[in-house]
């Protein structure tokens, strides 16, 4: 079937609840022309329902947590991983720093709310705020882990700051702490509840001897606790702050009408602008106007949907009507709840129980995504069909690439050059040319998308084909780019050509490189590739020139084959996923001068690890020994390797490249296929440590894994 073109581009600004059940329904069903981008800062979204609970220790953090990667994938949605700080409406373009502004015909904002709490003296340098959960969670985690004699103050007398409180006394005294924790409030504590809940409450802070302290103005927070106006000091490890809730800064940035800072929508949910929406607690429903609440953001989502879709196919929009109260469910620290509406009040075990039950039916919404998989096979077909189709999606990146015994029969036909000025090194990672006195190597690369998000994939690809350069030790020179685009509008193809060409370019710059044409098609899968020639001031180290008892050095971790064949299937955390993009848009140039003296040096990526190790044992007519426990890996990508997760190329890389050593997960690694991955070096081993040393120092996660032997083949132990 012909894929359709994208003609409009939506832009979700946000993670938040709302958000989340969109790109869940949109994954359901899709409204065909349109790209959807998600834009947040972080990969994970801690649901606020099940925070207390959390810090209670009655969840896990995965428990807490939406997956925005994996969930992205599912609604078919390019997700960008960075903080929105402005919104030009009227050239249609969201500012996100580091990265070309990102365009959009819809866009919704789902941020959230934030604190004032960092403004307070000595806050930001010595505590943590209550918000960004997803922050606050990982500080609570750690400290939990090192605690003694723990000391805690909660500032914000709130229902939200007697929350934690509360879990924060449960979780400690569950460690076997008898923990000392306050709840300090400037004025009255728990004012926004009625006399009976907020009795009940203040009865369970006393069970639980968390000191509360009302009509007590904070003047600073320092590193030994909280300093009272009166001069009292309240002694505190981990002080945080749940009080002072205010929209973020930036709202002022994007050109629409605010109340108090907050973004003023209509009972559509769209701003004044009409290709503006925001939901959640950013907003102020000027229709009928409603406290800051999760259930407000949950029944938003399906009128959201509805009206994006609406206003990106010229259909009417409908109207989001809200409950004038709702059913206030409060933790209790223990597995005990307290409900309240309307006036009237109950706790228990059971509450805590309905509570659990309705917030892991919630989240379960976001973990049971169905799993991408391969087309069904037609009634009748070739022989042969499903064996070549295989039984998983194909890889993108460098799993997409030719097998290595394949590739081999395809080149070993082609005849010896004649010409004195081109030297083609049989196996190595670039031709050389030689121009008078000058040195020139040159390679060309290019990879499949694995991300619909073009400026991270540019980024990948560049790095990745500036490796084969970096590899031989040269300084790179001229690039062209090679680009074939999905089908799309006219206008799309100019959004997405500036974002590839400026993300391009400062690559290239920051290389010492400069671009200087390139060529584009129109295909059914975004595609990037580079050429580029690069200067040598020395020899090009090549493959050939490693020495027995040479030491062998590693720049990057390996694993991203694994991690990006188990994220097609959703089946990755999305946090490895971004440590895994993050480490594959690491640039290697300095590691490349750092080991400028290598006896010999490749670069790790289509065949993996041991296919190019094996390429500089053939050319140097030596074996190799390799210590697995000393390769690094990325994060996540061992305990989805033992799960049975591999790339498509991985049983052609094994095929290709023969090890001896002992079976496992770390033996599998060997023949993972690394898109833009690390660089592979053979160096005296005198030189190792400070080469090593310098290598750590200039950022690289790298280490000695091995060394070269006598004999022939790779060794694993």
């Amino acid at each position: 079937m012909k894929t359709l073109p994208f003609v409009k581009d939506l832009v979700l600004i946000g993670g938040g609840h709302t958000h989340a059940l969109v790109l869940r329904k949109w994954g359901m069903n899709p409204l065909a022309g349109v790209r959807v981008t998600v834009i947040d800062p972080n990969p994970r979204a801690a649901y606020s329902g099940m925070l207390p609970g959390f810090v209670a220790g009655h969840y896990t953090r995965d428990e807490l947590d939406i997956d925005l990667v994996q969930l992205s994938r599912f609604a078919g949605a390019r997700i960008i991983n960075g903080a929105v700080n402005a919104i030009d409406p009227l050239a249609k373009r969201i500012m996100v720093p580091g990265r070309p502004p990102i365009a959009y015909d819809v866009c919704a904002l789902d941020v959230g709310i934030t604190s004032d709490m960092p403004m307070l003296d000595g806050f930001r340098a010595h505590a943590t705020p209550a918000k960004p959960l997803g922050p606050f969670a990982s500080k609570w985690t750690a400290f939990r882990t090192v605690a003694i004699n723990p000391q805690v103050a909660v500032i914000g007398g709130g229902v939200a700051g007697a929350e934690l409180a509360l879990a924060m006394a449960h979780a400690l005294t569950s460690d076997g702490h008898a923990p000392v924790v306050h709840l300090i409030d400037r004025s009255g504590v728990l004012t926004a509840l009625g006399d009976t809940a907020r009795a009940k409450m203040l009865d369970t802070l006393a069970k639980y001897n968390v000191t509360v302290l009302d009509n007590a103005p904070v003047a600073k927070v320092t590193a030994d606790g909280v300093l009272l106006e009166n001069g009292d000091l309240v002694p505190s490890q981990f002080t945080t702050g749940a009080a002072g809730a205010k929209p973020h800064d930036w709202h002022s940035q994007v050109g629409v009408d605010l109340l108090d800072g907050y973004i003023a929508v209509d009972e559509n949910l769209q701003s004044s602008d009409a290709s503006i929406f925001a939901v959640g607690d950013c907003v102020h429903l000027t229709a009928s106007p409603r406290p800051k609440a999760g259930v407000f953001a949950v029944r938003e989502a399906p009128v959201l949907f509805d009206n994006l879709r609406a206003v990106l196919s010229d259909k009417p929009l409908r109207p989001y009507r809200p409950q004038k109260d709702y059913l206030k469910l409060v933790s209790l620290g223990d597995k005990i709840a307290l409900a309240e509406k309307w006036g009237r009040v109950q706790s228990g075990a059971l509450l805590w129980k309905w509570k659990d039950q309705i917030d892991r039916k919630f989240m379960d919404q976001f973990t049971d995504l169905p799993v991408m998989g391969q087309p069904d096979l037609p009634r009748e077909h070739a022989s042969g069909l499903a064996e070549a189709l295989g039984d998983k999606p194909m890889c993108g990146g460098c799993g997409a690439k030719v097998g290595p015994a394949t590739l081999a029969s395809a080149l070993v036909d082609l005849p010896d050059s004649d010409r004195d000025d081109v030297d083609r090194i049989d196996g190595d990672d670039a031709g050389v040319i030689k121009l008078g006195g000058a040195v020139q190597v040159i390679s060309t690369d290019h990879l499949r998308a694995f991300t619909h998000d073009p400026v991270l994939m540019t980024q990948i690809a560049a790095v990745h084909a500036l490796g084969d350069i970096w590899a031989m030790g040269a300084a790179p020179q001229a690039a062209t780019v090679n680009l074939v685009l999905p089908r799309m509008s006219d206008t799309l193809q100019a959004r997405t050509m500036s974002e590839i060409m400026a993300t391009a370019q400062a690559v290239f710059s920051d290389a010492g490189a400069v671009i200087v044409g390139g060529h584009t098609s129109i295909g059914d899968e975004l595609i990037v590739g580079f050429t580029i020639t690069g200067l040598c001031d020395v020899a090009p180290i090549t493959r050939s020139g490693a020495m027995a008892g040479d030491a062998l050095i590693l720049t990057k971790p390996i694993g991203s084959g694994v991690i990006l064949a188990a994220e097609m299937q959703s089946k990755a955390r999305g946090s490895d996923v971004v440590a895994a993009f993050d480490a594959m848009t690491q640039g290697q140039a300095a590691a490349s001068q750092i080991l400028k003296g290598a006896h010999a040096m490749t670069d790790v990526t289509g065949f993996g690890l041991a296919g190019h190790l094996n390429g500089i044992c053939v050319a140097s007519g030596l074996g190799a020994e390799l210590v697995l426990d000393d390769i690094p890996v990325l994060p996540g990508a061992l305990t989805l390797a033992e799960a049975g997760h591999r790339s498509s190329l991985y049983e052609a890389n094994v095929a290709g490249a023969a090890v001896t050593g002992k079976a496992g997960a770390r033996m599998k690694f060997l023949f993972d296929p690394q898109t833009a991955g690390g660089l592979l070096a053979a160096v005296a081993p005198d030189d190792a440590a400070h080469l090593l040393g310098d290598l750590k120092a200039a950022g690289y996660q790298a280490a000695v894994i091995g060394h070269m032997t006598n004999g022939a083949g790779v060794k694993a132990r």
